[in-house]
């Protein structure tokens, strides 16, 4: 075959690749991309040259990674690069220039900046570049292998934006504030992309500063808080990671309230010994008994509620415990037969209307968890004798429902 003859399958075969679509999936490349030369260079080869066409895009791909891991931290890159055996990171250079495409793919996965299904087509399609690039008269780009590199080059690294993963010093900056304040949801956002070791980093932070007493009141309710808001976004094994070091800190010494609280805000309190949170829960149940359920300590009812939510409520409880805590709040919700006094001779029962609202929230969050719990309430003889009376036994029918609107 003639070299004209060649010129003429090869335009042919780059005019189907065209035909493909493929080429539509250059607007999709962010503007910063698009303007730079090799982009258009790409568009220019792709009708005449799809193999080169094709090396040249995933080669843009891998550098388009090689500054996003720059972006997102070379503490982060060091550590991920070291925790995998890929080859040390200590400067920009050692990325942007040292690191051969298959490892700025490998350490790109590991820091979180792509997840294992979009990291698996991109080694796929650096394999069909690989085969591009030593292609002879034998092998040539087909359509197929055009589509697969445009598409996960594109669609993975190309058409994306930099992860800005959050530092502490993000974190720090709002939790800071001389007032109360919510973390931005794009620092969520970023925080939910972060690695592992990026997400320990900055929930170590905030412990460390809700437990600080020194700290002000505002600043330690702020760390709380973030700790709430970045809970449903943290990895378990970032929780449990977060368990051990709090272990090491609490080492065979009881929970404090204040304690409890920060790892529950944190997610990370079910992870604790079982033995460290049951005695502590236990304390809770002591609490609760020594206040009462009776309607007349309603004062004091609101504070040690308040608390059992912020510690987790009746869900972050070992069983044991909280079948008395359950006992102790079925009791205080159902009260006592009313009728008579001043105030009270036109009030069918006394309950706490403090507490009432509070049980109801907590019963409501746990739901068939701790059914059998109120079932066992149901036989303590205080509450047999309460049920006697039928305005108070459809208070009790009523957190059966609450517990399981199903029946």
């Amino acid at each position: 075959m003639g070299d004209e003859e060649k010129a003429i399958v090869t335009t042919a075969r780059g005019q189907m690749v065209v035909a493909s679509g493929v080429d539509g999936l250059l607007g999709q490349i962010r503007a910063a991309w698009r303007a730079k030369s090799l982009i258009q260079r790409v568009q220019t080869l792709l009708p005449v040259d799809p193999s080169s066409a094709c090396q040249r895009l995933f080669n843009a791909a891998v550098h388009d990674l090689r500054e996003k891991i720059i972006t997102a931290g070379l503490d982060i890159a060091t550590e991920a690069a070291a925790a995998h055996g890929l080859p040390t990171v200590k400067k920009n250079e050692d990325v942007l220039d040292g690191y051969s495409p298959t490892n700025v793919l490998d350490l790109a996965y590991w820091m979180g900046l792509v997840g294992r299904p979009e990291w698996k087509r991109l080694k796929r399609a650096y394999d069909i570049r690989r085969d591009l690039e030593h292609e002879d008269d034998e092998y040539e780009a087909e359509i197929e292998d055009c589509v697969y590199i445009f598409r996960a080059c594109i669609e993975i690294v190309l058409s994306k934006d930099p992860i800005q993963l959050p530092r502490v010093a993000d974190v720090k900056d709002f939790v800071e504030a001389p007032a109360a304040v919510t973390l931005a949801p794009d620092l969520l956002r970023d925080y939910e992309r972060a690695p592992d070791a990026r997400q320990k980093e900055i929930m170590q932070f905030l412990v460390n500063l809700a437990l600080d007493a020194g700290k002000p009141d505002i600043v330690r309710q702020n760390a709380v808080q973030a700790l709430r808001s970045l809970d449903p976004f943290t990895r378990n094994t970032v929780k449990i990671g977060l368990a051990e070091t709090f272990q090491d800190r609490t080492k065979r010494n009881p929970l404090t309230l204040v304690q409890a609280k920060v790892a529950s805000a944190g997610g990370f309190l079910p992870y604790l010994k079982q033995r460290q949170t049951e005695a502590f829960f236990q304390e809770f149940l002591e609490r609760l008994r020594r206040i009462g359920f009776d309607f007349r300590s309603h004062q004091q009812h609101s504070d040690v509620l308040d608390d059992l939510e912020d510690i987790g409520g009746l869900i972050a409880s070992p069983a044991e415990p909280r079948r008395g805590i359950v006992l102790w709040l079925t009791l205080c919700f159902l009260g006592e037969p009313g009728g008579y006094g001043w105030y009270g001779r036109n009030r069918k029962m006394f309950y706490s209307d403090v507490a009432a609202p509070r049980i109801t929230r907590m019963l409501k969050a746990a739901g068939p968890v701790i059914r059998d719990d109120l079932a066992f309430a149901k036989e303590d003889n205080r509450v047999k004798a309460a049920l006697s009376d039928a305005h108070i036994a459809r208070r009790y029918d009523f957190l059966l429902d609450v517990v399981d609107p199903s029946g």
